[in-house]
């Protein structure tokens, strides 16, 4: 990740959150656990409290447009945000 540029950050205290949406210049499409680490980094916090949302990427570009969340404690996390099929067959929710 070569430049970051956060273009909105959003306190949401019903939801004790940070609703984020950066644009990162780089050559690669970044990684979900490389933006995890670069946002709890930056907003002092855990990576496993980051809910990366989206990376959208448009084909030759080198922008990509990031939506992530950044919760106050993994429970409220768990409580709010949905899990994806990988986490739910991990736990063994999911057929």
């Amino acid at each position: 990740m070569e430049k970051i540029k956060i273009l909105k950050d959003i306190k949401n205290p019903l939801l004790n959150r940070h609703e984020l949406q950066l644009l990162i210049k780089s050559d690669v499409s970044p990684k979900i656990s490389d933006v995890q680490e670069f946002l709890a980094k930056e907003f002092s916090s855990v990576a496993e409290n980051v809910k990366v949302i989206k990376i959208k990427g448009n084909f030759g570009s080198m922008k990509f447009l990031i939506t992530a969340n950044i919760y106050n404690s993994k429970e409220e996390k768990d409580k709010t945000e949905s899990r994806t099929k990988k986490e739910k067959k991990k736990k063994g929710v999911a057929k």
